[in-house]
């Protein structure tokens, strides 16, 4: 996932994502560490606030 990526282009903290999509801090670390995976409701909030698909976020966006 490239989500510690979107999150240091876009000049955020974890906490700051953490708080637009409703979620822990702690979570959101664990999702950028790859030690807990977002379900889908958070992987559209994830999207919408990173304006990306959900595809690149998850790095599926390669032929």
């Amino acid at each position: 996932m490239r989500l510690k990526e979107l999150r240091e282009r876009k000049g955020v903290t974890q906490k700051e994502v953490a708080d637009a999509i409703g979620c822990s801090a702690n979570n959101y670390s664990r999702y950028e560490r790859g030690e807990r995976e977002p379900d889908n409701t958070t992987l559209k909030l994830l999207s919408k606030y990173f304006n990306v698909s959900i595809d690149y976020m998850l790095c599926n966006d390669r032929n």
